[in-house]
Protein backbone atom coordinates (compact mmCIF):
# COMPACT_ATOMS: atom_id res chain seq x y z
CA UNK A 1 0.00 0.00 0.00
CA UNK A 2 1.44 3.32 -1.07
CA UNK A 3 0.67 6.47 0.85
CA UNK A 4 1.18 9.83 -0.82
CA UNK A 5 2.16 12.54 1.64
CA UNK A 6 1.19 16.04 0.54
CA UNK A 7 3.18 18.85 2.11
CA UNK A 8 1.20 21.77 3.49
CA UNK A 9 2.18 24.90 1.65
CA UNK A 10 2.95 27.91 3.86
CA UNK A 11 0.40 30.68 3.83
CA UNK A 12 1.36 34.05 2.42
CA UNK A 13 0.74 37.23 4.38
CA UNK A 14 1.21 40.92 3.74
CA UNK A 15 3.28 43.11 6.08
CA UNK A 16 1.37 45.98 7.62
CA UNK A 17 2.62 49.49 8.32
CA UNK A 18 3.83 48.87 11.82
CA UNK A 19 6.04 51.35 13.60
CA UNK A 20 9.27 49.45 12.90
CA UNK A 21 8.73 49.74 9.12
CA UNK A 22 8.60 53.54 9.20
CA UNK A 23 11.78 55.57 9.20
CA UNK A 24 12.24 57.46 12.44
CA UNK A 25 13.63 60.94 13.01
CA UNK A 26 13.43 61.09 16.80
CA UNK A 27 16.45 62.09 18.87
CA UNK A 28 18.11 59.00 20.39
CA UNK A 29 17.44 58.58 24.10
CA UNK A 30 17.08 56.01 26.86
CA UNK A 31 14.22 54.30 25.06
CA UNK A 32 16.33 53.58 22.00
CA UNK A 33 17.48 49.95 21.83
CA UNK A 34 21.12 49.24 22.60
CA UNK A 35 22.71 47.15 19.89
CA UNK A 36 25.05 44.32 20.81
CA UNK A 37 27.32 43.45 17.91
CA UNK A 38 30.15 40.96 17.63
CA UNK A 39 31.91 42.71 14.75
CA UNK A 40 34.74 43.44 17.14
CA UNK A 41 35.06 41.70 20.52
CA UNK A 42 38.04 43.04 22.45
CA UNK A 43 37.93 40.74 25.48
CA UNK A 44 35.78 38.36 27.48
CA UNK A 45 33.92 41.32 28.96
CA UNK A 46 32.55 42.27 25.55
CA UNK A 47 31.70 38.64 24.81
CA UNK A 48 29.95 38.28 28.17
CA UNK A 49 27.83 41.38 27.45
CA UNK A 50 26.72 39.89 24.13
CA UNK A 51 25.93 36.55 25.78
CA UNK A 52 23.83 38.21 28.49
CA UNK A 53 21.99 40.26 25.85
CA UNK A 54 21.24 37.07 23.91
CA UNK A 55 19.86 35.36 27.02
CA UNK A 56 17.75 38.40 27.85
CA UNK A 57 16.37 38.63 24.32
CA UNK A 58 15.48 34.94 23.95
CA UNK A 59 14.63 33.89 27.50
CA UNK A 60 13.28 37.28 28.63
CA UNK A 61 13.87 38.80 32.03
CA UNK A 62 11.61 36.29 33.79
CA UNK A 63 13.99 33.45 32.92
CA UNK A 64 17.35 35.10 33.55
CA UNK A 65 18.39 32.30 35.91
CA UNK A 66 21.76 30.71 36.56
CA UNK A 67 20.18 27.30 35.98
CA UNK A 68 19.23 28.33 32.44
CA UNK A 69 22.79 29.06 31.38
CA UNK A 70 24.41 26.78 28.82
CA UNK A 71 28.08 27.01 29.70
CA UNK A 72 29.48 24.95 26.84
CA UNK A 73 27.63 27.18 24.38
CA UNK A 74 28.98 30.32 26.03
CA UNK A 75 32.49 28.86 25.81
CA UNK A 76 32.11 28.21 22.08
CA UNK A 77 31.08 31.80 21.49
CA UNK A 78 33.93 33.23 23.58
CA UNK A 79 36.38 31.09 21.63
CA UNK A 80 35.02 32.45 18.34
CA UNK A 81 33.74 29.05 17.20
CA UNK A 82 30.15 30.23 16.59
CA UNK A 83 28.54 33.49 15.50
CA UNK A 84 25.83 35.44 17.29
CA UNK A 85 23.25 33.97 14.93
CA UNK A 86 24.36 30.44 15.80
CA UNK A 87 24.24 31.38 19.49
CA UNK A 88 20.66 32.58 19.08
CA UNK A 89 19.72 29.40 17.19
CA UNK A 90 21.22 27.18 19.90
CA UNK A 91 19.30 29.02 22.63
CA UNK A 92 16.02 28.69 20.75
CA UNK A 93 16.35 24.92 20.28
CA UNK A 94 17.84 24.24 23.72
CA UNK A 95 16.17 21.90 26.18
CA UNK A 96 15.53 24.72 28.64
CA UNK A 97 13.78 26.92 26.08
CA UNK A 98 11.75 23.98 24.80
CA UNK A 99 10.58 22.96 28.27
CA UNK A 100 9.84 26.44 29.63
CA UNK A 101 8.40 28.11 26.54
CA UNK A 102 7.44 25.66 23.81
CA UNK A 103 5.91 22.80 25.80
CA UNK A 104 3.84 25.06 28.09
CA UNK A 105 2.20 27.03 25.25
CA UNK A 106 0.13 26.28 22.20
CA UNK A 107 1.70 26.81 18.78
CA UNK A 108 -0.04 30.15 18.20
CA UNK A 109 1.23 31.70 21.42
CA UNK A 110 4.71 30.26 20.85
CA UNK A 111 4.87 31.71 17.33
CA UNK A 112 3.91 35.18 18.55
CA UNK A 113 6.58 34.96 21.24
CA UNK A 114 9.32 33.89 18.84
CA UNK A 115 8.47 36.55 16.24
CA UNK A 116 8.77 39.19 18.96
CA UNK A 117 12.08 37.89 20.28
CA UNK A 118 13.73 36.99 16.96
CA UNK A 119 12.30 39.51 14.49
CA UNK A 120 11.96 42.31 17.04
CA UNK A 121 8.34 43.16 16.20
CA UNK A 122 4.78 42.06 16.76
CA UNK A 123 3.15 39.72 14.27
CA UNK A 124 1.48 41.42 11.33
CA UNK A 125 -1.79 39.47 11.57
CA UNK A 126 -3.39 36.21 12.57
CA UNK A 127 -2.59 34.95 9.10
CA UNK A 128 1.14 35.28 9.82
CA UNK A 129 0.63 33.40 13.09
CA UNK A 130 -1.16 30.64 11.21
CA UNK A 131 1.55 30.55 8.54
CA UNK A 132 4.37 30.09 11.06
CA UNK A 133 2.27 27.63 13.05
CA UNK A 134 2.08 25.43 9.96
CA UNK A 135 5.89 25.54 9.70
CA UNK A 136 6.21 24.66 13.39
CA UNK A 137 3.75 21.77 13.10
CA UNK A 138 5.29 20.29 9.95
CA UNK A 139 9.01 20.92 10.49
CA UNK A 140 9.23 20.86 14.26
CA UNK A 141 11.04 23.33 16.49
CA UNK A 142 14.39 22.98 14.69
CA UNK A 143 12.91 23.62 11.24
CA UNK A 144 10.80 26.50 12.51
CA UNK A 145 13.82 28.20 14.10
CA UNK A 146 15.95 27.68 10.98
CA UNK A 147 13.29 29.23 8.73
CA UNK A 148 12.76 32.16 11.09
CA UNK A 149 16.49 32.94 11.28
CA UNK A 150 16.90 32.64 7.52
CA UNK A 151 14.21 35.17 6.63
CA UNK A 152 15.28 38.23 4.70
CA UNK A 153 13.97 40.36 7.55
CA UNK A 154 16.26 38.75 10.11
CA UNK A 155 19.29 38.80 7.83
CA UNK A 156 18.78 42.50 7.05
CA UNK A 157 18.27 43.61 10.66
CA UNK A 158 20.46 41.24 12.69
CA UNK A 159 22.54 39.16 10.34
CA UNK A 160 25.30 36.96 11.73
CA UNK A 161 26.76 39.28 14.34
CA UNK A 162 23.96 41.30 15.97
CA UNK A 163 21.74 40.20 18.85
CA UNK A 164 18.06 40.64 17.87
CA UNK A 165 16.35 43.61 19.50
CA UNK A 166 12.95 45.26 19.68
CA UNK A 167 12.94 47.67 16.79
CA UNK A 168 11.57 51.19 17.14
CA UNK A 169 9.26 51.02 20.12
CA UNK A 170 9.01 54.82 20.10
CA UNK A 171 5.58 56.02 18.96
CA UNK A 172 5.51 59.64 17.69
CA UNK A 173 3.18 62.09 19.45
CA UNK A 174 2.69 59.72 22.38
CA UNK A 175 4.06 60.02 25.91
CA UNK A 176 4.84 56.31 26.04
CA UNK A 177 6.07 53.89 23.43
CA UNK A 178 5.20 50.25 22.90
CA UNK A 179 5.63 47.94 25.87
CA UNK A 180 8.84 45.99 26.14
CA UNK A 181 8.63 42.48 24.77
CA UNK A 182 10.86 41.43 27.65
CA UNK A 183 7.96 42.18 30.02
CA UNK A 184 5.47 40.06 28.06
CA UNK A 185 4.28 36.97 29.99
CA UNK A 186 5.49 33.71 28.50
CA UNK A 187 2.19 31.95 29.24
CA UNK A 188 -1.01 32.35 27.25
CA UNK A 189 -4.39 32.98 28.84
CA UNK A 190 -5.36 29.30 28.68
CA UNK A 191 -2.31 28.32 30.77
CA UNK A 192 -3.11 31.08 33.26
CA UNK A 193 -6.61 29.62 33.61
CA UNK A 194 -5.08 26.20 34.33
CA UNK A 195 -2.87 27.67 37.07
CA UNK A 196 -5.86 29.40 38.67
CA UNK A 197 -7.83 26.14 38.61
CA UNK A 198 -4.99 24.54 40.62
CA UNK A 199 -5.37 27.17 43.34
CA UNK A 200 -2.86 29.86 42.38
CA UNK A 201 -4.17 33.30 43.31
CA UNK A 202 -2.50 36.07 41.27
CA UNK A 203 -4.87 38.83 42.40
CA UNK A 204 -3.83 39.05 46.05
CA UNK A 205 -2.21 42.36 46.99
CA UNK A 206 -1.58 41.83 50.72
CA UNK A 207 1.53 39.69 50.21
CA UNK A 208 4.50 40.22 47.86
CA UNK A 209 4.57 38.09 44.74
CA UNK A 210 2.05 35.40 43.96
CA UNK A 211 0.14 33.44 46.59
CA UNK A 212 -0.68 29.76 46.17
CA UNK A 213 -4.06 28.76 47.56
CA UNK A 214 -4.35 24.96 47.89
CA UNK A 215 -7.52 23.24 46.65
CA UNK A 216 -10.41 22.81 49.09
CA UNK A 217 -9.97 19.03 49.51
CA UNK A 218 -6.28 19.42 50.25
CA UNK A 219 -7.04 22.13 52.81
CA UNK A 220 -9.48 19.76 54.54
CA UNK A 221 -6.81 17.03 54.72
CA UNK A 222 -4.30 19.45 56.17
CA UNK A 223 -6.87 20.67 58.72
CA UNK A 224 -7.60 17.09 59.81
CA UNK A 225 -3.90 16.35 60.23
CA UNK A 226 -3.42 19.55 62.25
CA UNK A 227 -6.37 18.75 64.55
CA UNK A 228 -5.19 15.17 65.09
CA UNK A 229 -1.67 16.37 65.86
CA UNK A 230 -2.82 19.05 68.30
CA UNK A 231 -5.12 16.54 70.05
CA UNK A 232 -2.28 14.05 70.44
CA UNK A 233 0.07 16.69 71.83
CA UNK A 234 -2.62 17.86 74.26
CA UNK A 235 -3.23 14.36 75.58
CA UNK A 236 0.50 13.76 75.89
CA UNK A 237 0.97 16.96 77.91
CA UNK A 238 -1.96 16.06 80.15
CA UNK A 239 -0.51 12.59 80.76
CA UNK A 240 2.85 14.07 81.77
CA UNK A 241 1.18 16.43 84.25
CA UNK A 242 -0.92 13.64 85.79
CA UNK A 243 2.17 11.43 86.11
CA UNK A 244 3.87 14.14 88.17
CA UNK A 245 1.14 13.82 90.80
CA UNK A 246 1.33 10.06 90.68
CA UNK A 247 -2.22 9.70 89.43
CA UNK A 248 -1.12 7.70 86.39
CA UNK A 249 2.01 5.89 85.37
CA UNK A 250 3.52 6.35 81.90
Amino acid sequence: MRINVVAILPLTYEPTSQNHRVQGFEVPGDDQPRLFKADYVADNGDAEAIIQAAYRQIFNEQQMLASNRILWLESQFKMGQITVKELIRALLVSRVFRERNHEVNNNYRFVRMCVQRVSGRNVYSDREVLSWSIVLATKGLQGFVDDLLNTEEYLDNSGDNTVPYQRRRILPQRSQGEGYFAHTPRYAEDHLAQLKSLGYDFERTDVPGFYWQPPAKLRQVWLGIALAGSTFLGLLALSVVLSWFGWIHI
